[in-house]
């Protein structure tokens, strides 16, 4: 139930009421003032209801599609399992618009509408395959594929994800073990030789023990140039030539670039299957696939595609030796064209490349972890010789002098 706050007339005297109600909807509000005896000026849902931080989680939205499709198919009518779903749901977010949703469809408007109301939400490939399931009378059957896609998509960023985590971890902790050294160890290390006269520190120490010096003179500088490189590059990486030099270096750096370009092969074949399955026109697949892969340079290869499949090409030789687009992908999309059978070999596609994404990640992982060792080898050697050497120094001195 949501908080509605009102202004209202009595109906025999005129009086203005300003009051609050619950109710699913504003159109149940309206309903329960004009059962009080008043006549609803304003209603207006309350702020705290409209403060819905946060987004919607992936398996928020599987599960409301899959139960959605499952009480459609058992024969209730939609608006009522809208009323069943949201009740079930545990997103107060995805609760809020769910309340939305039924209130639009009571008032007559269609379920794909409705959901363009929520753009934050319900992206662009959830409307598209709503819209053509309405159409089609399958609606069931187009909330089912819907999850289904949500689910692959999801599983392939989480893997992509869980091979980033550890080399940061890594990275992170092998940080923090340097700078307890250069800060805290070093400085005990000079203040020894401090009391010998004629001692010298060799380079490596005397360059460390600088760092230490402006670390610790100077820390509260180098937090607000952190704070301001992430504030501004946040910033610029939500810029067209931010995301730009983003999507370009998540296509070629290595090692991640046959990475990436393996998940946005998988994407675009993903959801070109979901839309070509509920009968999509190809057009429109390929405008909602270029939103979909999430990629600047990929999307303006699809727009040129595009136009050229609006000139009479087939989509195959559209994308075919376009560099972003690995070449599997023309080829299978040929023969599936030729045989009449697209949507089945864009789901080989997609298959094929969600195989290789899961191998690519063993991959980077057998690989990074030698890496990262040899990384914290070396920096364990600089860390260990900028103390040890001054050490060795100090024995030989007073071996000599003895």
């Amino acid at each position: 139930m949501l908080n509605f706050k009102y202004q209202a007339r009595e109906s025999s005297t005129g009086k203005l009421v300003k009051a609050q109600v619950e109710a699913e909807s504003e159109q149940a509000a309206a309903k329960l003032i004009s059962g009080q005896g008043y006549i609803p000026l304003s209603i207006e849902l309350e702020k705290a209801a409209r403060r819905t931080f946060g987004k919607v989680k992936t398996k928020d939205k599987v599960l409301f599609s899959r139960q959605l499709s499952t009480l459609i198919n058992a024969g209730l009518p939609l608006v009522q399992s809208l009323r069943s779903v949201t009740e079930q749901t545990q997103s107060k977010k995805l609760k809020v618009v769910a309340n939305k949703l039924i209130a639009d469809v009571e008032a007559g408007m269609s379920f794909s509408k409705a959901l363009a109301q929520h753009p934050d939400v319900f992206n662009r490939v959830f409307i598209s395959l709503v819209e053509a399931a309405e159409t089609s009378g399958t609606l069931d059957k187009g909330l089912e594929r819907l999850a289904n896609q949500q689910e692959k998509d999801a599983e392939i960023i989480s893997k992509v994800r869980g091979a980033m985590i550890y080399p940061l971890i890594v990275l992170l902790v092998m940080l923090c073990v340097v700078g307890f050294m250069i800060v805290k160890v070093l400085p005990q290390v000079k203040s020894i030789y401090d009391g010998m006269p004629g001692a010298n520190l060799p380079f490596i120490t005397i360059a460390l023990l600088a760092v230490s010096n402006f670390v610790t003179k100077f820390w509260y500088l180098i937090i607000i140039a952190l704070g301001l490189v992430v504030f501004f590059g946040s910033r610029w990486a939500k810029t067209f030539g931010g995301r730009s030099v983003i999507d370009k270096l998540k296509m070629k750096a290595w090692p991640i670039g046959p990475l990436f370009m393996k998940m946005y092969m998988a994407r675009f074949s993903r959801t070109g299957t979901t839309l070509v399955a509920s009968g999509v026109p190809l057009i429109q697949v390929l405008e909602i696939t270029a939103d979909a892969v999430d990629n600047v340079h990929i999307a303006a290869s699809i727009e040129r595609a595009i136009e050229k499949v609006k000139g009479g090409r087939a989509l195959s030789d559209a994308i075919a030796k376009d560099p972003n687009f690995l070449e599997l992908v023309p080829n299978m999309l040929k023969i599936g064209e030729q045989s009449g059978a697209l949507e089945s070999m864009l789901e080989k596609v997609a298959d094929y490349y969600e195989k290789e994404v899961e191998d690519t990640i063993k991959n980077i992982s057998t690989i990074i972890e030698p890496v990262m060792m040899v990384i914290m080898g070396v920096m364990a050697i600089i860390i260990v010789a900028a103390i040890m050497l001054p050490i060795y120094g100090l024995v030989n001195q007073t071996g000599f002098s003895g």
